[in-house]
This record gives structure tokens, C-alpha cells and sequence, in this order.
């Protein structure tokens, strides 16, 4: 059996491989707290120090943090996934089942594009939260592919970027 600290580790890593979409850091707490596996204190070290090995990976909007499980973090909870009590990843399962694996649907992600009268494309990329626009930003594509793969990669990477942008403006 694991030991507790390096359990919790193993919940959080589970909870975010086993979610549709990333999860917040209330989310994560209300299922840990709720069940008494440990304190907030130790719970936010744990998320830390996962963060800090390139285990988990998160990003911040509008002082939400959200959390998704990196390709290391798969890896390393492949190797010891065992030491989770079937009690534990079946808990893990059903909280997800009730919350539905999703974090509220606050932000839109538009993104679309068309012709320039140059030849080009211009894509459009919205961040969008609460109906109240994040970011708006036009970018020139120069054909077609491009522009559709910046339409599918902004889905992606949308947060990410506006975070980026944010640091560089602040």
C-alpha cells in the first residue's frame, strides 16, 4: 500500500485521467475533502508538487484554476494505478459519473475563418466567458489548411495562449 501523501497524488492523478475535460481545484477538493482522505493543506501540496514534476499541467482563467493530467502524469499513474484500493477508483468513477466529468461550460471557444479579398485567410479566435469576450483575435492565414488548423488548435490551446498573453501584458 501506498503511502497517504503519495495516495493522494494517485486520486488526483486518476480523477483527471478518468475526466472528460479538466477538472478545477474545487472540484478535485470537494471529492477529497468530502471523503475525509486528508486536509486542504496536504491536498494543495500534493496538486503543487504534481504541478512542479510536469505531472499535472494547469492553467488559470478568471482565478479558476483547471487541471488535466499530462503525458507523464498518464505514464507514472500507469506504473502505480495498482496501489489505488478498488474502493477508491470506484468512488473516483462515481463522483465523476454524478458531476457528469465536466467542469461548468463558462467558456466559448469560437473560431472561424473566411476569405480575404487578397487570397488569404483571416481567422477569427474568440475566448468568450459568461457572454463577456476575453479575447478577440484576427489572424492572417496564408491557405486554407492553415487557417483550419488554426481554427482545431485554438480549441486546444485557447487558455493556454490567453495565460501567455496575459504574463507578457502584465
Amino acid at each position: 500500500m501506498a503511502a497517504p501523501f503519495t495516495t493522494y497524488k494517485l486520486i488526483v492523478l486518476y480523477m483527471l485521467q478518468n475526466s472528460e475535460n479538466d477538472l478545477t481545484n474545487s472540484q478535485i477538493s470537494e471529492f477529497i475533502l468530502d471523503r475525509e482522505y486528508t486536509n486542504y493543506f496536504h491536498l494543495q501540496q500534493a496538486v503543487s508538487e504534481l504541478v512542479e514534476a510536469d505531472l499535472l499541467k494547469m492553467h488559470t482563467v478568471s482565478n479558476t484554476s483547471y487541471y488535466h493530467i499530462s503525458e507523464e502524469g498518464r505514464k507514472t499513474l500507469s506504473y502505480f494505478e495498482n496501489e489505488l484500493s478498488s474502493d477508491i477508483r470506484q468512488e473516483v468513477q462515481e463522483y465523476l459519473k454524478t458531476k457528469g466529468c465536466r467542469a461548468p461550460k463558462r467558456i466559448m471557444t469560437p473560431a472561424d475563418y473566411y476569405e480575404t479579398p487578397q487570397g488569404g485567410y483571416s481567422v477569427r479566435c474568440q475566448l468568450i466567458e459568461r457572454n463577456s469576450s476575453l479575447l478577440d483575435l484576427n489572424i492572417s492565414a496564408p491557405n486554407l489548411d492553415t487557417a483550419k488548423s488554426i481554427c482545431l488548435n485554438w480549441q486546444k490551446k485557447s487558455q493556454d495562449i490567453y495565460a501567455s498573453i496575459m504574463e507578457e501584458l502584465f
